[in-house]
């Protein structure tokens, strides 16, 4: 079964993973295993739809051209993606969008504290994954909640981290990942003026937009019948995304 095409002004489906891998301790459900990673991206080509990076997924959308896709990203930059995800998006044709931390290359995720720790990418393995044709995005410098965060804090963390990873990539970097979901009208604007062209968040109410866009959390939970209800469910609950 094939989905409708969606209608101009619709809302663009953007599905957020965080980790991939061993789930034996996982409090804060950020993580799927492989084999269900392989399931949903599975769900997803069966029922004629594609994972895309959010870059492809936009540029689709201004074309009038994105039915079919589905925007695929994956926050924090955890070192699995490179061995537990990249192979099984290489397989099934899609590609994602990867933000991830220049301030804490080759770290872990302290601040999922307490919890276990999960290694993030070397500077290598992020060169890897561009490689292999993901598009690489910013989550700041060093996952803080930049809500709450000094003028200084959310300049270094909007705009350092864009110039890092231009450096590290030797391109320009678009892509911006709001840490915890966070986000309201001060931080748009400091991501807007560091250059950033699209962003995502979670659910960002009246800030929906190019530089606010919603995304639906999918974890190992989330079966065929949940991918169904959850796809739906995103486009019923929320606002338009216009200008893309």
């Amino acid at each position: 079964m094939r989905d409708t095409a969606e209608r101009p002004g619709t809302v663009p489906w953007v599905a957020m993973y965080h980790s991939v891998g061993d789930r034996t301790c996982d409090p804060y459900r950020i993580t799927v295993t492989p084999e269900r990673l392989e399931r949903q991206l599975l769900w997803l080509r069966a029922r004629g739809l594609r994972g895309v990076s959010v870059a492809e997924l936009l540029a689709a959308r201004a074309r009038g051209a994105d039915h079919g896709l589905v925007g695929l990203t994956f926050d924090d930059g955890y070192a699995d993606f490179v061995t537990d995800a990249l192979p099984l998006l290489r397989r099934h044709a899609c590609t994602a969008t990867l933000y991830v931390l220049p301030g804490r290359l080759g770290g872990d995720n302290t601040w999922d504290s307490p919890g276990p720790r999960k290694p993030l990418l070397t500077a290598d393995g992020i060169r890897r994954a561009a490689a292999e044709g993901m598009e690489i995005g910013s989550h700041g410098l060093t996952h803080v909640d930049l809500t709450a965060a000094d003028d200084l804090t959310l300049k270094a963390e909007t705009v350092e981290s864009r110039a890092a990873l231009a450096d590290l990539l030797g391109r320009d970097v678009d892509g911006f990942c709001y840490p915890y979901g966070r986000v309201d009208a001060r931080v748009v604007a400091a991501v807007r003026a560091a250059g950033y062209r699209h962003a995502c968040a979670i659910d960002p109410g009246p800030l929906t937009g190019p530089l606010a866009l919603p995304r639906v959390h999918i974890g190992e939970r989330d079966t065929a019948v949940r991918l169904l209800l959850k796809r739906r469910l995103h486009r019923l609950r929320r606002r338009p995304v216009v200008g893309v």
